[in-house]
């Protein structure tokens, strides 16, 4: 017989936040596939739980797979993990996934602690429908071209960000959304979690007097719940936009659009650029 596929949620702070069910399945499969060996161990070590560890992470995971498939259609039965939350979101883990469901061994997801999920609670903003946009890309233009495809979006949006990166994608949501309400979150369930709530400005500045430490979830309003009309200084804005690489053209209809603007008043500004 084939073997099973774990997908198991694992703690993403506190370590009671872990289910019976995924502390059973690490016992009884025959190894765990681990995104880092040294994290897991200590999880494993605190439930007092022994078990055979191969890593699995973001450099070798097509050569694990491999590996690992194998062992699978051989009888094997694997748990997979990261070292925090669910294996996949934005974590390594969809590519195995994949190659499971080509190989037909059955997967069973265990769920458990998702960042995403505490942090859209705690905005206060529509959860009924969200998108989750996970990490956006490094690189100062690409991060703004994926922020301008959603300032249309209605839904609540969901960001991962990391603390080093953490003010420049502030700022450049900013350029993209104007004032829009947003909530940070940062090291949910840990013992200094915090949420700053507040426009994008407001929370940019207390961030920028902050020493910034931990993972961050960052939780946009939709285009809908954003503020009416804003105050700006359409000249320095422009001039933004167009040092990022815009035309004149799109300066002027990006912020038509996000700061509900007269389209003509910004292009007379524009026009004296």
């Amino acid at each position: 017989m084939d073997g099973k596929l774990y997908v198991c949620a694992t703690p993403i702070g506190n370590l009671e936040d872990i289910t019976l069910r995924v502390l059973r399945v690490l016992k009884e499969v025959d190894f765990i596939a681990a995104e880092d060996t040294r994290h897991t161990i200590k999880l494993l070590n605190h439930y007092e739980t022994k078990n055979r560890l191969i890593s699995y992470h973001e450099h070798n995971e097509k050569k694990r797979s491999e590996q690992i498939i194998e062992k699978l259609l051989s009888g094997e039965s694997c748990a997979l993990v990261s070292d925090a939350g669910m294996p996949g979101i934005s974590d390594p883990g969809e590519f195995i996934i994949r190659e499971a469901i080509k190989n037909n061994i059955e997967i069973i997801v265990l769920p458990g602690a998702t960042a995403f999920v505490p942090a859209i609670v705690l905005s206060g903003f529509d959860t009924d429908k969200f998108v989750f946009e996970g990490f956006l890309p490094s690189k100062k233009g690409e991060k703004r071209k994926a922020l301008e495809k959603l300032v249309d979006e209605e839904r609540t949006i969901i960001f991962y960000e990391s603390p080093h990166r953490l003010t420049d994608t502030l700022k450049a949501m900013i350029k993209a959304f104007g004032k829009r309400q947003v909530s940070v979150s940062r090291e949910i369930t840990k013992k200094f979690e915090e949420t700053v709530r507040g426009d994008l400005e407001e929370v940019l500045t207390f961030f920028e007097a902050k020493d910034i430490k931990g993972e961050f979830v960052l939780v946009v309003k939709g285009s809908e719940e954003s503020l009416p009309e804003a105050s700006i200084d359409m000249d320095k804005a422009l001039r933004e936009l167009i040092d990022d690489g815009m035309t004149k053209k799109d300066a002027v209809n990006h912020l038509v659009k996000t700061y509900r603007l007269n389209k003509n008043d910004v292009y007379q500004k524009s026009l004296k650029l």
